[in-house]
């Protein structure tokens, strides 16, 4: 029986153009309107391919720049990849990347799952239903009714992520969220997630810990110099990868 895809990532490459001219001066400035001066581009990603299938757990891995977080971004539709490529996905999408960014910092921790839950397009009635678990998960009972802005990192994206995995998704993009917190947080952060592949969820997760892809992915993803140098079992991928770092050093 074949497998059903999840998501189908085709000939996608991604182009930064970067503007080298410095406008310090108003008048610099205004006249940038009409005169781009100078730019570069940066090729983030390039000829990116491959399919995830429903249920499989991928781990995404690449030295820092190599371009993972702008895929997840691409596959998120936060971005638009290059003329020519394709990024097709079944079901519900629900990125976990820069939790936290749509926080009101004048709101409370209570206001705030509201604001952001109402966002991720759950009703009031949900949410009331589920505060009580959605602080607890986040352990932040003491400083529900503080302003964000008084909040650590920490804290505002263990809200976050309190909030956004109480969303019933067919696939979950995941940026180093299951490294937040304490090692306690961490682990309760991980259950949750493998109760929702448990329940068929698809994710895809981006971190620099060999151990926990190791340990989670069914199959692994290594992009290195913004292309795909490999796609297989955990152990080999990773394996390569780890020799191509040490060669580095």
């Amino acid at each position: 029986m074949d497998k059903e895809v999840a998501i189908k990532v085709q000939n996608v490459s991604k182009t930064f153009y970067i503007h080298e001219d410095a406008k310090f001066t108003l008048k610099a400035l205004f006249a940038s309107f009409f005169h781009q001066g100078k730019t570069r581009q940066f090729k983030a990603l390039e000829d990116i391919n491959f399919e995830v299938y429903k249920g499989e757990f991928i781990g995404l891995i690449g030295r820092n720049g190599s371009g993972k977080s702008t895929l997840l971004k691409l596959i998120a539709g936060i971005y638009d990849p290059d003329k020519g490529g394709k990024i097709d996905y079944l079901g519900r999408l629900i990125p976990f990347l820069e939790l936290g960014v749509g926080f009101n910092p004048e709101l409370t921790g209570r206001e705030n799952i509201f604001l952001n839950g109402t966002i991720l397009g759950m009703t009031r009635k949900f949410l009331e239903e589920r505060l009580d678990g959605i602080i607890e998960f986040a352990e932040l009972r003491d400083f529900i009714d503080v302003p964000v802005k008084n909040y650590s990192s920490g804290m505002t994206i263990r809200l976050a992520f309190s909030i956004a995995v109480q969303t019933k998704a067919d696939i979950y993009l995941l940026d180093e969220v299951l490294s937040v917190g304490d090692i306690a947080f961490q682990k309760k952060s991980e259950a949750k997630m493998l109760e929702l592949i448990d329940r068929g969820a698809t994710v895809i997760y981006v971190t620099q810990s060999i151990n926990k892809i190791k340990e989670l992915s069914d199959r692994v993803i290594y992009i290195k110099d913004h292309k795909v140098e490999m796609i297989g079992d955990p152990e080999t991928v990773t394996g390569q990868y780890e020799a191509d770092v040490m060669q580095t050093l």
